[in-house]
This record gives structure tokens, sequence and C-alpha cells, in this order.
């Protein structure tokens, strides 16, 4: 029965990735729409339940009346009917509909609808553009979701469910009470107004704090996944006490907004407290009072007092349901902020899939700057004849990985504009650019995945062998066959540790290699690919790398010329500009920049030069 509700909502149904409305209320929506025809039957349900607690209180009330005026003799007799229909409501029917809420709250709710809003929020992360993870922690970035998702469960099921129920509860019960005495719904109207003007001062002061709190939270949490993430960084500089620092600061601004929080919760209490315990003296008194002028019966006494007491129960709870719907509010807010960002890169609309026949590029007069004025690339053109590989020379800073970046369109051109086959990017899907170009970097991160997923990355369904031989190609399927992880598991299946961490620079590098050897892409980039590598096992691997650039377009950048220097033209750059092209015996009689590099090198890497 259970797993029927639990799948009334399909948690990870494939929904279009439109950026989510910056609105909260639409934000709200926009993550609600899959789940609101239970939220409906939720709320309806909650409002049923209270008319027939409500009605529990008059009939316990009537009770009284006919115990004190009836016959005991007669009493099952002359009241027969009335007995049946609240033993119905009480043994069958509220817990009958109690149980169906109970099931489509949690069952139906709970579970599938945060899970729903994750899975949409982290689809629509996963292509945002890079830019958005460079400005900031991936900790944080993923606590927001998390946070996020379970902050939108609550606000609308308070809203919906739990409001509605004490809404429809309070009315009935000033009904039933209006009933006995018009004079019982005087206590009951002044101790809900002083309530509302409780809430009114404590609940936005909650709410300010939470917002706060819920990005002191993530702070938090972002410099504690900062110093795991870089452990390896903090041990070789002893540092451990720095980051002890670090992350105790933000610590201390989150604990600041703890202990605010909580003196508005001891104030709020304490007023609580002393408006129920006048409640609960007025309605007495007043009972007493109309009691002796002869206009109300025990019975009605009865129900007046056990609502105030219900209410009493009641009123904790909501003013806590309440400030939680509105510590809910500041983190949807905060999780807004975050989340309903416009990605900076974008397919254009009806862009068309890539077609790569041959692999020619062409760079027309690009320039890129970072969003600066100046600087980076400047009206750069070039041409790559199909299967033409060229390496990229220059000094860091020069523009070779933002040009590399920019044909692989993780940033937008500001002017010009890049062709592959004669197709402009800008007009064409990004994921088949990236499916069409493999690349290996310097800076190379796996996933804290098995080796067999790590390279099978780069081609689904893959089968076992093939990742095999892609690891022999690239001399790694030796150290490969000796790893084992915590877990038991070995060769293909043990697992990398974070980005990689359990592996050498090297070995992370050659497993890069194996993935892109199998990708077997017509488009070629290797920045700095045999950067982590020794001599002896890049030289031992250069064969599968040429291998691998045959009949492929292929740009190469490397500080170490000896492994460029046989590509089929050098092109150098220096302050986002070609200075000089051509091969290498030729780039060396031009006695130019390529030329005072090469006789700066020692040992085949580039020592440091002036600035020009």
């Amino acid at each position: 029965m259970f797993d029927r509700f639990e799948k009334l909502v399909d948690p990870f149904e494939r929904t279009e990735l439109d950026v989510p409305p910056k609105g909260f209320w639409a934000f709200c929506w926009y993550y609600t729409k899959p789940v609101w025809p239970i939220l409906l039957v939720v709320s309806v349900l909650g409002a049923i339940i209270a008319i027939l607690e409500v009605m529990i209180f008059t009939f316990l009330g009537e009770l009284v009346n006919w115990l004190s005026t009836e016959s005991a003799e007669t009493f099952f007799q002359d009241n027969w009917g009335q007995l049946l229909w609240m033993a119905l409501v009480v043994l069958v029917v509220l817990p009958g509909i109690t149980a169906i809420w109970e099931t489509m709250f949690h069952q139906g709710l709970m579970g599938t609808y945060p899970m729903s809003v994750r899975w949409r929020v982290h689809r629509y992360l996963l292509r945002q553009s890079i830019s958005f993870y460079q400005n900031d922690f991936a900790g944080r970035i993923a606590n927001k979701l998390m946070q996020t998702a379970l902050a939108v469960r609550e606000v609308v099921t308070r809203i919906a469910d739990i409001l509605v129920y004490v809404t429809v509860y309070f009315f009935a019960a000033l009904f039933v009470v209006a009933e006995a005495s018009i004079y019982f719904v005087i206590p009951f109207v002044v101790w809900f107004g002083c309530y509302l003007v409780t809430m009114r001062v404590f609940v936005p002061r909650l709410k300010n704090v939470s917002r706060e709190q819920a990005d002191a939270r993530s702070l938090m949490t972002g410099h504690v996944v900062d110093a795991y993430t870089n452990i390896s960084t903090v041990k070789l500089f002893s540092h451990a006490e720095r980051e002890e620092e670090y992350a105790k600061t933000s610590m201390m601004s989150f604990l600041k907004t703890v202990f605010l929080q909580m003196r508005l919760v001891t104030g709020m209490n304490i007023t609580l407290t002393t408006l129920n315990m006048v409640l609960l003296f007025a309605v007495a008194g007043l009972s007493i009072g109309l009691w002796q002028a002869g206009r109300v019966g025990t019975g009605e006494i009865a129900v007046a007092v056990a609502l105030v007491l219900r209410f009493q129960g009641m009123s904790q709870w909501i003013l806590w349901e309440v400030s939680g719907l509105f510590e809910n509010i500041g983190t949807v807010q905060d999780g807004i902020n975050t989340i309903s960002r416009e990605r900076d890169v974008v397919d254009a609309p009806g862009a068309q899939p890539l077609s790569v026949p041959s692999g020619e590029i062409r760079f027309e007069r690009i320039g890129f700057h970072y969003g600066k004025e100046t600087g980076v690339i400047e009206e750069l053109s070039l041409t790559m004849a199909p299967g033409e590989k060229i390496g990229l020379i220059g000094r860091s800073g020069a523009g070779k990985s933002t040009l590399v970046n920019l044909l692989l369109r993780f940033y937008d051109l500001e002017r010009g504009r890049i062709l592959i086959d004669g197709q402009d990017i800008s007009n064409v899907r990004q994921d088949d650019i990236r499916a069409n170009v493999g690349v290996v970097t310097q800076d190379t991160s796996l996933l804290h995945r098995s080796i067999f997923e790590n390279v099978a990355y780069g081609k689904p369904n893959v089968e076992r062998e093939e990742v095999e031989s892609a690891l022999e190609k690239a001399h790694a399927l030796e150290f490969v066959r000796d790893l084992s992880d915590p877990s038991g598991r070995t060769g293909l299946e043990a697992h990398v540790g974070e980005r990689g961490v359990k592996l050498s620079g090297g070995q992370r590098q050659r497993i890069a290699i194996a993935r892109v050897l199998l990708k077997d892409a017509p488009i070629l980039l290797l920045d700095e690919a045999t950067s982590a590598l020794d001599s002896e096992v890049e030289l031992a691997i250069q064969e599968s790398l040429f291998d691998l650039m045959k009949g492929k377009t292929v740009i190469a950048i490397a500080h170490r010329l000896s492994t460029i220097a046989a590509m089929d033209r050098l092109i150098v750059m220096d302050q986002g500009r070609i200075i000089e092209e051509g091969s290498h015996q030729e780039l060396l009689e031009k006695n130019g920049l390529y030329a005072q590099l090469w006789q700066h090198q020692s040992g085949g890497f580039l020592a440091p030069v002036q600035a020009a």
C-alpha cells in the first residue's frame, strides 16, 4: 500500500531546464507543480479532520449535559442514534481520514517533494556556466541545493496543510462556543488578536535571523569543505591551526545568529505562556459568571474549557510552525539568490547539432577580455586545416588556455566568431561541441568513482576490454591492476578518492589520457597534457599520443617545447595576439620570441624571462 502512495509522483521526471523564477512565490510554485494535486487533497483532508475534532468536543459537552439531566435507565434508549453516530466518527471516520491524510502526506509528499526539487535544481546547476562555479565554494552550492529543497517543502506544506487545519479549527471552535454563549467568543477573539500581535513582533525577526543563519551556515560549510578538499596543501604547509582560525571565524558568525535566534525564542515563549494563562483565567471566570446567571450549563462550560486547553497545546505548536514557516521563507529567499541565476552561456534558440566531417577550425577576428575593456585576446584570426596539428606557445598569460576555452565555448566571444567545418559554434549545441572535442589538461580532475567509470566517461556503454586497451595505450594498466581502496575494491573497480586524490599527478594524467583515447573525438586539445609525467613515461606514451592524433585536428599547448616541436605548425602568442607562426626550424631562423624561448630552455622547460 505504501509503495503505491510513494509512486504518486515521479521525482526524477525530466522537465524543461528553464531559469527558475526569482520571485519567492513564483519560485515555490515552479517547484511545486509536480505535487500540487496531492497538496490539494492533503489540505482538504486536514480541513475535514479539524471539523471532526471540534465536533467531538461538542459531543463531549452534550454528554456532560445528558449525564446531569438524563435518566440512567433510559439513557441509551433515548440517545442511541447520536451515540452510534459519534462512535462511528471516533472509531471509524476520524481514524480512517487521518490514516489517508498521514499516508498522503508522509508517503506521497515528504520524500518525493524535496527530492523532485533537488533533482530539478541539480539538473539546472549542472548546466550552469563555468564562471558560476569559479566564483563560489562547491560545498556552499551543494548546501544551498539541499537546504532550499527542504525549505520549499516546509513552506508549501505548512501553508497548504497546517495553516488550513488551524484556520478551520479556530473558526469551527468559535462557532461552537458562540452557540453556547456569545460572551465566550470575546476572550477567544481577544486572545487571538494578542496572539497575532505576538507573531507580528517575533516572527519577522526570526525570519531575518534565519536568513542570516542560512547564509552563515552555508559559508561555514564552504570554509570547512574547502579545507578538506585541499587537505594535502594544508598539510604540506603545516597550516592546520591557520585553517582552524579560518573556520572559527565563520563558525563564530554562525553562532552569533544562533544566540540571537534563541533570545527571540525565549521572549516568544514567555509571552505565549502569559497569553495562554490569561485566556484560561478569563474563560474560567466568565464560565462561573454565566453559570451563576443561568445562561450556560455544565456541558457548555466543559466544551469552552476543553477548547482553551486544546488551544494552549496548539498555540505553542502553531507559533513554532509559523516561525518555522518564516525561517524556511528566509532559507528559500537565500537559495533563490544562488539557484535562480541566468546561465552566462546558453544555446541559441533553435541551436543546430554540430557535424564534424573533417575538423577545420577558423578563428575570425575574435576578441575576449573576461568583461574587461582590454587584454587577453585581441583581434585574433587563425585557420586550421582539417587534420592539421598546431602547437600553441607563449608565456603564461599570453591567452593560450583562453583560446582553448573559447573553442569549447566555456565563454561567449565578445566579438568575432569561431567556426568548426563552417558552422558558427554560437549557433550549435554546446554539448555537441564538447562531444566532438577530446581534452587533456594539466589540472586533471577525476570523479570519486572507480577507475572503470572514470575512463568510460569518455564513451558511454563501453566494454571492459576497450577500457583496458585504452589504459594499456596510456601506460596506466600496470599501476591500475595494483590499486585497492578501503572498501576492498581492486583494479578497475577501485575508487580514486575526491578529485583523484589517491593517485599521483602522473597517474591521474595517464587516466585522463586513456579517457580521451577512448573518446576518440575528431578534434583534440592538449593543454600541458604531459606536464605531470616524468620524461621516461612521457616518452613511453608519446607514440600512443601520436597514434591518437592521426586524422584529427590538434591544438597542443606546452611549455616544454620539445614536446610540440614536431607539430605541423607552431603558433606563438603574446598578449592575446599571434606574433609568429611556422615550423620549428622556420621560427628558429626568424630569431624572434620562439627562438628566445627555445634558447632559454633548460632540460626542456621554459626558464623565467623578462617581459619584452
